[in-house]
C-alpha cells in the first residue's frame, strides 16, 4: 500500500501520490506474515524487507515509477490496487474543488465507500502512512483553516515523513491540482 493524499478547498483541490510499488510472491502463508510486519511498520526500511522477505522465502520485486495519481479535466483521481491471489482491489479517491468520493472495486463495478463536499483532507494508505499524514494535519493546518499554500505544504510534507519513516513509500512523488469544479459522482468510472 503507497500513500494518495488530497485536499479538496472551495478554491482548489491537490493531490499527492508516491510512486512505489511492490510485488510478492511466495507461499501465501509467508506473504501474509511478511505483509503484516511491513505494513504495520516492523520493518522500516528496504533493506530490512529485503533480508526479511529472504528469510521467509519470498521473493520482492520494487520499482518507484508508478504513476498513481493524475488529472483529467478537472478531476483529480489517485488509485491503489491490491492484488491478493486473483482477486484483484482497486481504491480510487476522486476529488474536485470542493467535492469528493472515495470508490473500490473488487468485481466488475465500482462502490461508493464515502462522499462528501466542501474543505476537507483525504488520505489512502496502511494504518501507518494514513497515522503520519493525520499527524501531519493536526500539527500543521491552523484552527479555523488555512490557505491552500497550506495545505499544499501538508501534502508535501506528509508525502516526505512517510517516506523517511515507511519503506511501502518512495521518495519521489507525483503533485496535481485543480481549479475547476465537475460532478465527481458522474465521473468515477473513468
Amino acid at each position: 500500500m503507497s500513500l494518495i493524499m488530497a485536499f479538496s478547498g472551495i478554491l482548489g483541490a491537490f493531490m499527492a501520490g508516491d510512486q512505489r510499488e511492490i510485488l510478492f510472491r511466495g507461499e501465501a502463508s509467508s506473504i501474509a506474515i511478511l505483509e503484516t510486519e511491513f505494513y504495520c511498520n516492523r520493518i522500516c526500511t528496504v533493506e530490512q524487507l529485503q533480508t526479511r522477505a529472504s528469510a521467509l522465502g519470498v521473493s520482492i520485486a520494487i520499482r518507484d515509477d508508478k504513476c498513481k495519481v493524475r488529472q483529467e479535466d478537472g478531476l483529480l483521481i489517485g488509485e491503489v490496487t491490491e492484488t491478493d491471489g486473483a482477486e484483484i482491489r482497486k481504491r480510487r479517491l476522486c476529488v474536485s474543488c470542493g467535492q469528493y468520493a472515495i470508490v473500490e472495486k473488487t468485481g466488475p463495478a465500482w462502490t461508493i465507500l464515502s462522499r462528501g463536499e466542501g474543505s476537507h483532507f483525504l488520505v489512502l494508505g496502511n494504518e501507518t502512512t494514513r497515522n503520519i499524514a493525520y499527524r501531519c494535519i493536526r500539527e500543521h493546518w491552523k484552527t479555523g483553516g488555512g490557505t491552500l499554500e497550506d495545505a499544499v505544504k501538508i501534502l508535501l510534507l506528509a508525502m516526505q515523513e512517510a517516506a523517511r519513516t515507511t519503506a511501502s513509500v518512495s521518495r519521489e512523488y507525483t503533485l496535481v491540482q485543480t481549479r475547476t469544479k465537475v460532478n465527481v459522482l458522474d465521473r468515477l468510472d473513468r
